[in-house]
């Protein structure tokens, strides 16, 4: 591919529309020639997914440009795209043909207004490292201070804008022509990629998000952020402190210099745990480059381009959609899932309700301590697919998140592998799930919600023995049978309750006078106990009978 050809707009717009148009034609006529799906069938769709991300990515490393940063957007979105496309895309290499250093020279010098000299003693011109935005120098400064210079590529903005005008073409077609137009609200899926693509482009944001993560973790000892030269860096061009390291997931740098490989993967662990669970932003790219390790085992993180971020309220509704699949409050988990704009206008929540709470119960059964490594992975997969299938879009910083988990994992288990996600996580969700007001919240909506159903017994209770009409909401002679297990089981603890009250009263009235009369908590004690033993037996009779009409129904 000529060289030249890149920078004409006309050229690249064809490329990739005519590329977005044949896949669509292959999908179309896939479609037409296999009606039934069999196993067969399945692989041959695989194949033609496959064939299909491969040619993409070997465009998008010969084009460079948008195609490598949507490919990494694209490979964030289980929503979207099926597991076999993704996969592919993940092995993307945001690594491109360096661009001659004259060109990151005249941007330099554009930059700061004058020659390069006049702030660099000497710089190598030979990039250390190359993708589709920047281009990376070592460079020493006057006093001899190794840095990093990062230099925005030639002509990277016009290139990017061609994209854009491509991509705004392809998601037309898209919409008007595929199913994704139903199932995804495309025009703000363009604009984010648009948002989080363009933000890459100002290299003082990246100054912004690094100075800012620098100060968020100053307190984790075993985690640095390179310091950056804020006179020196500019929308083009960044200057940070060069640090001498390797990629975190080097095993044998880790054994020559006797680094524990259990405590980096909890130092990383919990790194990670700050960014995603909490309110902030969080790196959206953490992979093993941008993870560096020093040789007393300190992490280096790098390169703040991408980041996402999670609002407040967005942190609290996430709480509050986990709760509600603790607590079987489906009602809850739809409008958490409303506040974070996932679900489409046009979704039917209660059919998402109904599948969310099918795929829950079929898993769980409703015992969350149930839940493993190897459940979780087919909990993940199955939701994937439910996503797809379903009214639901991802905002691009939840994509991002997912993503940055996804890869968090893996360099976790490359650096230790014995690592026990699950056991390491307990703990973690169960502090972050109490909130940051109280460290009872989730305990006390758990009783909150337990004792909502049991306060509204007495009336359900005098409607299903007064109306005939009600018997018929009773799905089942079991579902009656519990109604009146919680009635009896609530109304025998509270003449507990009672009795232990008006005892404990009419003990300290004889002592202080905290009742004005003694009766009072004679009273409230003899309530108790009489309540206490009529419903006991009642209780009792009740589970008898049950267990009498089982062994004749058997």
């Amino acid at each position: 591919m000529g060289h030249r050809l890149k920078y004409i707009a006309l050229y690249r717009i064809s490329v990739i529309v005519w590329m977005s148009i044949k896949f669509l034609l292959q999908i179309f006529w896939f479609h037409k020639r296999h009606r039934i799906w069999d196993q067969d069938t399945k692989r041959k769709w695989e194949e033609l997914l496959s064939g299909q991300a491969e040619e993409y990515r070997k465009k998008a490393v010969a084009l460079g440009g948008l195609l490598i940063k949507f490919g990494q957007f694209l490979s964030s979105r289980g929503d979207l795209l099926p597991q076999s496309f993704i996969k592919e895309l993940e092995g993307l290499v945001d690594r491109v043909e360096p661009v001659p250093f004259y060109r990151s020279r005249q941007t330099i010098e554009e930059d700061w207004n004058a020659p390069l000299e006049e702030h660099l003693s000497s710089i190598e011109e030979n990039a250390t490292a190359s993708a589709s935005i920047g281009e990376v120098y070592k460079g020493y400064l006057k006093d001899g201070s190794p840095v990093a210079v990062k230099v925005q590529r030639y002509r990277v903005k016009d290139i990017f804008r061609m994209d854009f005008k491509a991509l705004k073409i392809v998601f037309w077609l898209l919409d008007r022509f595929t199913v994704y137009g139903t199932k995804a609200d495309l025009q703000a899926l363009y604009r984010e990629v648009v948002r989080v693509i363009s933000n890459e482009l100002d290299f003082t944001m990246e100054l912004e998000n690094g100075n800012h993560f620098k100060k968020r973790f100053s307190d984790f000892s075993s985690v640095y952020i390179p310091d950056y030269y804020k006179d020196l860096s500019t929308k083009r061009v960044i200057v940070m402190e060069w640090i001498e390291g390797t990629k975190i997931t080097d095993l044998s740098f880790i054994k020559k210099n006797g680094i524990d490989r259990e405590q980096l993967a909890r130092t990383l662990f919990d790194l990670c745990v700050e960014q995603f669970l909490y309110a902030g932003t969080f790196h959206s790219d953490p992979h093993s480059g941008n993870l560096m390790l020093k040789a007393d085992g300190t992490i280096v993180v790098i390169d703040f381009g991408m980041v996402g971020e999670i609002k407040k309220e967005d942190a609290n509704s996430i709480r509050a959609m986990i709760q509600g699949f603790i607590l079987d409050d489906y009602d809850r988990v739809i409008e958490a899932l409303k506040e974070m704009d996932f679900l489409l206008p046009h979704a039917d929540t209660e059919r998402v309700k109904e599948l969310l709470k099918q795929t829950t119960d079929m898993y769980l059964e409703g015992n969350f301590d149930k839940l493993d490594a190897h459940m979780m992975n087919d909990m993940l997969a199955d939701l994937q697919q439910f996503v797809k299938e379903q009214p639901i879009q991802l905002p691009a910083d939840y994509a991002f998140l997912g993503r940055a988990t996804s890869i968090i994992v893996g360099v976790l288990s490359s650096v230790y592998p014995q690592i026990d996600l699950i056991k390491w996580g307990r703990p973690v969700i169960k502090e972050w799930m109490s909130g940051e007001d109280s460290s009872f919240s989730l305990y006390k909506e758990v009783a909150k919600e337990t004792a909502r159903p049991l306060l509204s017994l007495p009336r359900a209770l005098i409607e299903y023995l007064e109306d005939g009409d009600k018997e018929r909401e009773w799905k089942s002679y079991h579902q009656k049978n519990k109604l009146f297990h919680q009635y009896y089981l609530f109304y025998t603890l509270l003449s507990l309750v009672l009795a232990v009250m008006g005892g404990f009263a009419l003990f300290y009235t004889m002592i202080v006078p905290v009742l004005p009369s003694l009766w009072i908590g004679g009273v409230l004690s003899g309530v108790g106990v009489v309540g206490f033993v009529v419903f006991s037996i009642n209780h009792l009779r009740m589970l008898k009978r049950i267990h009498h009409n089982r062994r004749n129904e058997g």
